[in-house]
């Protein structure tokens, strides 16, 4: 089982004006770790969240979307509400504006997340906005760190929100801390540059590697494909061509999503075992992934690919 920790919230996304010029939205569940979750129980893995969702009417929708993608919600309802962002979607590339304080998906304690992860869990993956600050953002780095000394595979993706975090310097600390205890971690070059800032894109991509501990690091360039270093093995992985893109919300997401399903369905989730990997099976496992991105990128918002749209890749 994988168990999956961090926000989830509505992403209303920007859509065209009304006929009286004011803008429209469409309301979409969303939070990078809830879109892991969902593609992943999507690909057929067994799921657990760990995050409280909100018992109001957006949090319902929230809940419906995981439910439907065969994702068990660990940590059930509660009465605060659900977190928001505001997406604006400009040349397919979305922007975001968040509002989350006080909010569900920030209700979570190290020792509720003890009791409600599944036991049979072999690998907890947690990321993105519950990293920032506050208490939730301290529960899930020790509880990141107590995985990884149970023999519990971890994986972390930054997906960094720049416009979120006030303090910098606190939060980059935290995010090294982390990368201490990872075993699979991915971020994107804009996440990079941000976390590696006023330096060429192969130096700070070498001072990230020096400063984590993970097996399998990969690095995505978007339509450039990604970067994948495993052990001693590096390699590059091709995007897939696109031609008829609706927007790339929750592409970084199923890209991670499948990554971890292939750990699992592989029997990987041990250090040992996913460093052995050779360059043929990492090969197929990456572009394997980057096709369930591609197929989420032709659709509006975060509308991962379900098992049947894989079995050919």
């Amino acid at each position: 089982m994988i168990s999956i920790g961090g926000e989830n919230l509505i992403d209303l996304v920007s859509g065209k004006a009304a006929a009286n010029g004011l803008p429209q939205y469409v309301a979409n569940p969303g939070g990078s770790p809830f879109n892991v979750a969902m593609a992943s129980g999507r690909q057929g893995q067994k799921v657990a969240y760990l995050t409280p969702v909100s018992d109001d009417a957006l949090g319902a929708l929230l809940a419906e979307r995981l439910v439907e993608s065969k994702v068990t919600l660990a940590a059930g309802r509660v009465p605060q509400p659900t977190s928001l962002a505001i997406v604006s979607i400009t040349d397919g590339i979305p922007s975001y504006a968040f509002h989350r304080n006080g909010t569900a998906e920030r209700q979570v304690t190290k020792r509720a997340l003890h009791n409600d992860m599944p036991a049979e869990t072999k690998l907890f993956h947690v990321g993105s906005l519950g990293l920032i600050d506050g208490d939730d953002a301290d529960t899930w780095e020790a509880f990141f760190a107590d995985c990884r000394s149970r023999g519990i595979m971890t994986s972390l993706d930054p997906n960094v929100r720049p416009g979120l975090i006030a303090d910098r310097d606190g939060y980059i600390a935290r995010l090294r801390r982390m990368m201490r205890h990872v075993d699979i971690f991915k971020l994107s070059d804009e996440d990079l540059t941000w976390l590696y800032p006023d330096r060429p894109l192969e130096t700070a991509l070498a001072d990230c590697r020096a400063d984590c501990d993970a097996v399998l690091f990969i690095l995505t360039l978007g339509a450039d494909g990604s970067r994948v270093f495993l052990g001693d093995l590096e390699m590059m992985a091709a995007a897939p061509l696109l031609e008829d893109l609706a927007d790339t919300v929750g592409a970084g997401d199923t890209y991670m999503a499948s990554i971890l399903c292939w750990v699992l369905e592989n029997d990987l989730a041990s250090r040992e075992a996913l460093g052995a990997v050779g360059e043929d099976v990492l090969t197929n496992a990456t572009r394997r992934a980057a096709e369930a991105a591609a197929i989420n990128c032709r659709r509006s918002g975060c509308n991962p690919p379900w098992r049947e749209e894989l079995t050919n890749l």
